[in-house]
C-alpha cells in the first residue's frame, strides 16, 4: 500500500502543494481520462454526475469532448452500447460509485452478450479509506468481471490514462465488448507531474484486429461454395461489426449465393435485391446443401444449431474462437474477420470452376417462390382495417415510411418481434435492436447515441408500450439536447409477450397476473416534456401522425393502440412455452 499512497492527496499533491495551482507540469487524474479518451477518438460521455467523478467532466471539457447528463445510469450505459454500434468507434459512459454503477450493469450486460465495444467507468471510494466504509462503496470489480472482458481498478494517478488504453485494447480483442475501469476518488482528483504519466498517443498503442482467417481454411471454403449447388448465407451482427458490408455483396453476388440477414447484419443488401431474402429462411436451413453462418453463435435464436439441416455442410466464421462449434458441431470454422474472410473466399473462387450455374439458378428461383408466398399469406393483414390495429398493419406502415437514410431502432418484445418480419432498413448500419440479451429500455439511449453520432440521419424507433416505460423518462433529455426522431409506441397496455407463454401454461384464466398495463396516452406524455405527440387509434391516420412526427422537427411519440389479442408468430413459437 505504501507505493498507492505515494498518488494520494496527502503524499504526492500535498508535497506539491506551492505548484499545484496554475503549474502546467501537473496534470490530474480525471484530466488524464480525458486524454486517453480523445486518443481513442471518443467524442462524447454519457453520464449522471456523481461527487466521485466530477474531474473527469473538467478533463472532456479541456479536451472538446461532449458531456450528455441523463436521468438514470441504465441510459448512459445503453447509449454508450449505441454509440459504438453506430460509429465502430467504443462508446463511454461514467458514473459514480456504488448504486451509480450498480444502474449500469443492465447496459454493461446487454453490451456483452451483443459484442459491443464500449467502456464504463465507476467511481470508487478513496484509496485512503479502503474498507472503512466510505460512501457508495461496493466491490465494483468483482460485480462487473463475468459481464466484461476486462475490469480493473487503477492503482494510481500516473497510470490512469494507461489503464484506460488497456481497457479499450481488451474491448476490440477478438469479438468485441465491454470493458469497466473502477478509479478511487483520490487517484482521480490527485495531480502528478505529466511526465510521469503514460499518455497514449491516438493511432499507437492498439494493433489492428482484423485477422484473414487461415488461408488453408479459406481455400476450402472456396472449393465448398463453388460445389455447392444449394449454398445460402446468414450474415449476421459481425457484418456490420467488422464493415464488411461490400466484402459481403461482392460475395453474394459474384458467388450468386442466397443471402439472410440478422441482427446488425440487416441492411447489408438492399430490400428488392434479388440476393437479399428473409422470408424463407427456414425453408432453405432445411433444403440447403451447404450453410455458412457468418458472425451469429448457435444460441436461442437460431435453435442452438438443431434449426439447420442434419445433412447440410455448416460453415461458421466467426470472430470469437469460443463461438465455432458451440452448441452444433460444424464442417467448417472460421476465425477471423468477416470483411477480410469473405473476400479472400470471393477471390479464390475465380480460379474455380462451378458447374451447377443452373441449379444455383433454380433455387434462387426456389427460395424467391417460398417467400413470395408467405409475403402473400401475410400481406391482408399488414393492409388490415381492423379495430384495435393489427401489429401488422402499423409495422408495414412504418416500413413504408422509412427512408434510405432511416435508422430504425427496436425497442420491445412482442410488437418488435412483429416488426422483425417486415421492417427492412434500406442500407446498413440503419437497423438497431437490444441483441441476445434482449433488454427491454434500449430504444430511447439508442435514440440518443444515433442522433448524436449521426445528425443527418433520420431515426425512427418503435418501442412497446412496457420497454418505453423503462428508460422513458430520458425523452425529456433528447428533448434538453435537442435531438429529434419519430418514436413510436405500439400499446396494447400488456407485456404481451410474457402474457402468450402466461396463457399457453396456466389458462387464460391465469393470463393477466403480472403483466397488464394502464392504458398510458403516450402522446400526451410526450408533449409534457416538450415534445411532438399524437394518439392514433384508427390505422388510417398512422401514416399522417408519421409525417405530422416528421415534419415537427422535435423529439416525437406516436401511440398506436393495437389489439392486445393479437400475439407475433415468433412469440408463439417460441421453446419456452413448450
Amino acid at each position: 500500500m505504501a507505493q498507492l499512497a505515494n498518488t494520494t492527496p496527502d503524499s504526492a499533491t500535498q508535497s506539491s502543494a506551492a505548484k499545484e495551482v496554475g503549474d502546467p507540469e501537473l496534470i490530474s487524474g480525471g484530466h488524464l481520462v480525458a486524454k486517453a479518451l480523445k486518443a481513442e477518438g471518443v467524442e462524447v460521455i454519457y453520464t449522471l454526475c456523481g461527487g466521485h467523478i466530477i474531474d473527469i467532466y473538467d478533463g472532456c471539457v479541456d479536451e472538446g469532448i461532449d458531456v450528455v447528463d441523463v436521468r438514470h445510469e441504465q441510459v448512459a450505459a445503453h447509449a454508450a452500447d449505441g454509440y459504438a454500434r453506430i460509429t465502430g468507434r467504443p462508446g463511454c459512459a461514467v458514473v459514480t460509485a456504488g448504486p451509480g454503477t450498480t444502474d449500469a450493469v443492465t447496459g454493461v450486460a446487454n453490451a456483452f452478450r451483443a459484442e459491443s465495444p464500449m467502456l464504463l467507468i465507476g467511481g470508487q471510494g478513496s484509496l485512503s479509506q479502503h474498507k472503512m466504509g466510505s460512501l457508495q462503496d461496493l466491490p465494483h470489480v468483482d460485480m462487473m468481471t463475468p459481464i466484461t472482458k476486462f475490469a480493473a481498478s487503477v492503482p494510481a494517478t500516473e497510470r490512469v490514462a494507461d489503464i484506460v488504453s488497456m481497457a479499450f485494447r481488451e474491448a476490440h480483442h477478438g469479438a468485441p465488448g465491454p470493458s469497466f475501469l473502477e478509479i478511487p476518488r483520490d487517484v482521480l482528483d490527485a495531480k502528478v507531474p505529466a511526465a510521469n504519466a503514460r499518455i497514449p498517443e491516438a493511432g499507437h498503442y492498439r494493433a489492428s484486429t482484423r485477422s484473414a482467417g487461415d488461408p488453408e481454411s479459406v481455400e476450402k471454403l472456396a472449393d465448398l461454395v463453388a460445389k455447392a449447388e444449394k449454398p445460402c448465407i446468414l450474415l449476421g451482427s459481425q457484418t456490420w461489426t467488422c464493415r464488411a458490408t461490400e466484402d459481403a455483396i461482392d460475395f453474394v453476388r459474384t458467388l450468386n449465393v442466397p443471402a439472410y440477414m440478422n441482427g446488425s447484419g440487416r441492411g447489408t443488401l438492399p430490400p428488392g435485391d434479388p440476393h437479399h431474402l428473409q422470408l424463407s429462411r427456414r425453408y432453405a436451413f432445411q433444403n440447403a446443401d451447404l450453410i455458412i453462418v457468418v458472425g451469429t453463435p448457435f444460441d436461442f435464436r437460431m435453435g442452438y444449431g438443431k434449426r439447420l439441416s442434419k445433412s447440410a455442410t455448416v460453415v461458421q466464421i466467426d470472430l470469437d474462437y469460443r463461438t465455432v462449434g458451440r452448441n452444433r458441431d460444424v464442417d467448417l470454422g472460421i476465425v477471423g474477420d468477416a470483411g477480410r474472410i469473405l473476400s479472400a473466399v470471393t477471390e479464390a473462387n475465380s480460379g474455380r470452376s462451378t458447374n451447377h450455374s443452373a441449379q444455383r439458378k433454380a433455387w434462387l428461383e426456389e427460395l424467391r417462390a417460398v417467400e413470395d408466398e408467405a409475403y402473400q399469406k401475410r400481406l391482408p393483414r399488414q393492409l388490415s382495417d381492423a379495430s384495435p390495429i393489427d401489429p401488422y398493419r402499423l409495422v408495414h406502415e412504418i416500413n413504408e415510411f422509412l427512408t434510405e437514410d432511416s435508422i430504425y431502432i427496436g425497442d420491445g418484445g412482442d410488437i418488435v418481434t412483429f416488426s422483425g418480419q417486415v421492417v427492412q432498413p434500406k442500407a446498413p448500419g440503419h437497423w438497431m435492436d437490444p441483441g441476445p440479451l434482449g433488454t427491454l429500455g434500449v430504444g430511447v439511449p439508442f435514440v440518443m447515441a444515433a442522433k448524436q453520432a449521426l445528425p443527418e440521419k433520420e431515426v425512427v424507433c418503435l418501442f412497446g408500450d412496457g420497454a418505453f416505460s423503462l428508460t422513458g423518462w430520458d425523452f425529456e433529455t433528447l428533448v434538453r439536447f435537442d435531438l429529434p426522431f419519430v418514436g413510436i409506441v405500439g400499446n396494447n397496455s400488456s407485456m404481451n409477450q410474457i402474457r402468450y407463454g402466461q396463457i399457453e401454461k396456466y389458462g387464460a384464466d391465469r393470463g393477466r397476473v403480472g403483466n397488464t398495463l394502464g392504458n398510458v396516452r403516450f402522446g400526451e406524455f410526450a408533449r409534457l416534456l416538450g415534445g411532438y405527440g399524437e394518439d392514433v387509434s384508427d390505422p388510417a391516420e398512422i401514416r399522417p401522425a408519421l409525417e405530422r412526427a416528421r415534419e415537427s422537427g422535435k423529439p416525437s411519440l406516436i401511440n398506436v393502440w393495437v389489439d392486445p389479442e393479437v400475439y407475433a408468430p415468433g412469440t408463439m413459437n417460441q421453446t419456452m412455452y413448450k
